[in-house]
């Protein structure tokens, strides 16, 4: 494998990219060995020691950001954005998809509108699986603490064990990001397991001329915080109206003020859809 692109913004030391056998490990014995997380509320803020433990710090997922980022309320009432440690899924506004981030994905209009669909479906399974669930947040000793953009760099831990960003690498919702972590070797053969076996985002047919994004709830107001778009109404290259929205927060979730192919910012003040 070839050692992936690092997205824009996340501080990261970056070096070769060479899959092993999955680490043999059990789930919570990995986990047990990382470190935790301080209550924090603001990105500057710096990080506790550890519980005892070593299980990681108890927090609800308060909203899904899209499929790699999450934000989190602890028990104290203090709250972070975590952007989860070791994964980069797909950019969820078209004009952003990189296909160079990801082997074997062309960088042609076939393979950003794989991505575009991809990505959505990365952040439709983190909202269905994440959205306003009990989890642990759990540091790793080699990884930075914070990425560029403030963000805590941390897995997230379900109650039954399962690292969620993992699963993302399994199921094929991501691609490994490539930094300094603990558990690079594991992450590295879930990913190259998912590409042997054409999982999620690797199964890419060359010969789409394009990739309809997958639809979505239409429940737009969830309790848990979330928020859903719509499904676009258009091909790729124009796939909204301002129609398609019920509240301004869906328009913000798509809506890319450097590249509005939608014109849904249609008087330029960098505020799309107005009247809603």
């Amino acid at each position: 494998m070839t050692t992936s692109a690092t997205p824009a913004g996340e501080r990261t030391t970056t070096q070769a990219r060479t899959p092993t056998s999955t680490a043999t490990a059990t789930e919570s014995a990995a986990t047990t060995a990382l470190s935790t997380p301080g209550q924090t509320t603001s990105p500057a803020a710096s990080t506790q020691t550890a519980s005892s433990d070593g299980q990681g710090r108890q927090a609800t997922v308060t909203r899904v950001v899209d499929g790699d980022t999450v934000e989190v309320e602890f028990a104290d009432g203090t709250t972070d954005t975590i952007r989860l440690l070791g994964v980069d899924t797909p950019e969820t506004t078209l004009s952003r998809t990189d296909p160079p981030e990801f082997e074997s994905i062309p960088d042609t209009a076939a393979g950003r509108d794989h991505l575009y669909n991809w990505g959505q479906q990365a952040s439709q399974f983190a909202s269905d699986q994440l959205a306003g669930q009990q989890v642990r947040v759990v540091m790793d000793p080699e990884s930075d603490e914070r990425g560029s953009y403030g963000r805590l760099l941390a897995y997230i831990v379900s109650e039954e064990g399962t690292n969620f960003n993992l699963e993302l690498l399994r199921e094929g919702y991501a691609r490994m990001y490539d930094s300094d972590f603990a558990r690079r070797d594991e992450f590295a053969s879930a990913e190259a397991q998912a590409q042997s076996s054409n999982a999620g985002l690797w199964d890419f047919d060359g010969a789409m001329a394009t990739a309809t994004p997958t639809p979505r709830s239409e429940d737009e107001s969830r309790s848990d915080g979330g928020v859903v778009t719509p499904t676009p109404s258009g091909p790729a290259s124009d796939p909204y109206d301002c129609s398609d929205f019920d509240t301004h927060a869906q328009v913000e979730a798509v809506f890319d003020p450097d590249n509005d192919v939608s014109g849904l910012d249609s008087d330029g003040d960098g505020e799309a859809c107005e009247s809603l």
